[in-house]
């Protein structure tokens, strides 16, 4: 049990284990492993919370239904998972600016957190556009050998590849 302390996993274990979660998730559920949905569901249901029943009558809701789901319950066990690796590993720190943002923008935890925002936005309506996320299309799809999953992986790891550089450019100039 001495992996729980380690900062850095071994990613060939990770793979086995997401591998095996996988497997897990079509044998039981019959639905593949995903995450995406579940921030729509989530924020369906802070809107219900705030608006009243009717918003789950919303075609879309109505399809993705507004409930606590075992999806719901895995996106809330890799946070309290991540929470707890970084605890047992001794590797937590709470900090608004990495050092990378840091050096490039300065202290500047106001811009961190919108900058933040807006990829999150259009990160969660790249996944709901593409019909699914990295963990959906990457993982599920590819295990099912599913065309547009293979197509969706290369353009998150080749579009991930490109912003990566286009950032590193501007910091280091």
């Amino acid at each position: 049990m001495n992996f729980l302390t380690e900062v850095q996993w071994s990613p060939y274990a990770v793979g086995v284990g997401i591998g095996v979660l996988s497997w897990l998730s079509f044998l039981i559920s019959k639905k593949p492993l995903g995450t995406s949905t579940s921030y729509a569901k989530t924020s369906g249901m802070i809107e219900r919370f705030f608006r009243g029943p009717d918003v789950g009558l919303r075609p879309y809701y109505q399809k993705i239904k507004l409930d606590i789901d075992w999806q719901w319950m895995l996106v809330m066990g890799i946070v309290f998972g991540s929470l707890l690796s970084a605890l047992l590993s001794g590797d937590f720190s709470f900090e608004w600016v990495p050092a990378l943002w840091l050096s490039a923008f300065g202290y500047t935890p106001i811009l961190r957190i919108i900058i933040a925002m807006i990829g999150g936005i259009f990160l969660g309506f790249g996944s709901r556009w593409a019909d699914g996320c990295t963990s959906g299309h990457g993982i599920s799809g590819a295990l099912q050998l599913a065309v547009s999953s293979w197509i969706s992986a290369i353009a998150f790891f080749a579009s991930g590849i490109l912003v990566a550089q286009i950032l590193f450019r501007l910091i280091a100039g």
